[in-house]
């Protein structure tokens, strides 16, 4: 299985890319992992909603010029659909099992998804109705599918 990140931004801090790298290690074991980090768009000062809106196209047009077709899309929204760990192990088998073997999860930018990243969703997926910063969720993402994958097999470490 491929599991893709594409994501807006890149990472800054040493924390966040030392996590990055320790769940990239882990997740080895189990699927081929690539990260894909995409240019934020540049917001101007004192920005209006129709600046904001054409960040959020503009970061949205280079996601989807980084999905392939037949790729499973999974958008992390705040109006996605929330799961426990057990539950997304769940899902993450059952796409392997409908032969879904290239998977892609999509974290935007610091304005969130355009229109268009959020309806070429296959699924919509939220970790919490709080806003958290892009960089923290991609280690919490990458977290997440390494418990998946360890819950799955039936390995300890989720609890």
């Amino acid at each position: 299985m491929r599991i893709r990140v594409i994501c807006i931004g890149k990472l800054k801090e040493r924390y966040w890319s030392e996590a990055i790298t320790e769940y990239s290690k882990r997740l080895s074991r189990f699927v081929n992992l690539e990260i894909v980090e995409l240019k934020e768009a540049r917001l101007p000062d004192k920005a209006s909603a129709a600046d904001e809106e054409k960040v959020k196209e503009e970061e949205g047009k280079s996601i989807l010029a980084k999905i392939e077709d037949g790729t499973y899309v999974i958008t992390l929204e705040i109006q996605g659909k929330q799961f426990s760990s057990e539950e997304l192990a769940h899902k993450v088998e059952q796409l392997g099992l409908e032969g879904h073997s290239d998977i892609v999860f999509v974290i935007g930018g610091s304005l969130g998804l355009s229109q268009q990243v959020s309806k070429r969703a296959d699924f919509k997926l939220s970790f919490s109705k709080m806003t958290f910063p892009h960089q923290m969720m991609r280690v919490v993402l990458l977290e997440q599918v390494y418990r998946s994958f360890k819950i799955i097999r039936h390995e300890t470490y989720h609890k």
